[in-house]
């Protein structure tokens, strides 16, 4: 009989009970095999997680974004002799922001049932929060590094906040957030709406919308200048 891919997501900072359902331990400890990005990390929350079998008995295969399609040729040849093979993202969920999908798109074509169980994901959590339109948006992930086409890129994305309603969800490298907080409040059309979302799920957790253009009094206040640097955020835009 055929194993299983299964899709474990991860805490994002909150206490486990708090984001991880206990019915995911139960697939959890059927796992021998973990595809994941980092191994240090993935022992980390496995533990964590409480998985109860000897570290020295698991096997890890890494993806991430620097793996190649051919590198992971025979990451699931253990399913077909019965093994359930678990999927791991370093936060919250797998594929989603995430290099999984390269993984589970192979599943897919390989006719591999999976099993996608539930967890939290900052992506959502902050759209839940933000006051948006939680029926159409987009996760545009990061902007280009080259200026114009970033320009180009926010353009785009600003019409179809105002001509289709759609949210706009993108990242940044942390330490890059204050400077992208920047550019937007001052690229953007004043009266468009900036959320962001900062350590979700930690007692820091900071999750605010206001037009561009207050974002810009915020980041230039002299006497208690706003900073998002090197924190977990998510930035959302809508109209």
């Amino acid at each position: 009989m055929r194993g299983k891919l299964i899709l474990f997501p991860v805490s994002i900072g909150a206490e486990i009970e708090a984001s991880l359902p206990a019915y995911n331990q139960a697939w959890l400890n059927r796992c021998h095999i973990f595809i994941v990005e980092e191994v240090r990390t993935a022992r980390r929350n496995l533990i964590k997680m409480g998985y109860q079998h000897p570290m020295d008995e698991v096997t890890f295969l890494e993806l991430n974004e620097h793996t190649r399609e051919e590198e992971i040729a025979d990451y699931l040849d253990p399913i077909e002799r019965g093994e359930h093979i678990g999927l791991m993202s370093e936060a919250g969920l797998p594929c989603i922001a995430d290099p999984g999908s390269l993984i589970t798109r192979k599943a897919q074509l390989l006719g591999i049932e999976m099993v996608p169980l539930v967890g939290p994901s900052s992506l959502l959590l902050a759209l839940m929060g933000s006051g948006f339109n939680g029926q159409n948006f987009a996760f545009a992930g990061y902007l280009p590094i080259d200026a114009a086409e970033r320009q180009s890129r926010l353009r785009t994305m600003e019409q179809r906040i105002y001509k289709e309603s759609q949210t706009q969800i993108i990242i940044e490298a942390p330490y890059r957030n204050d400077k992208l907080l920047k550019e937007l409040s001052s690229k953007l059309q004043p009266t468009t709406l900036i959320c962001v979302a900062c350590d979700i799920m930690l007692p820091t957790q900071y999750l605010r919308t206001l037009p561009a253009r207050q974002w810009g009094v915020l980041l230039d206040d002299a006497d208690k200048p706003l900073s998002f640097h090197k924190r977990p955020a998510i930035f959302l835009l809508y109209r």
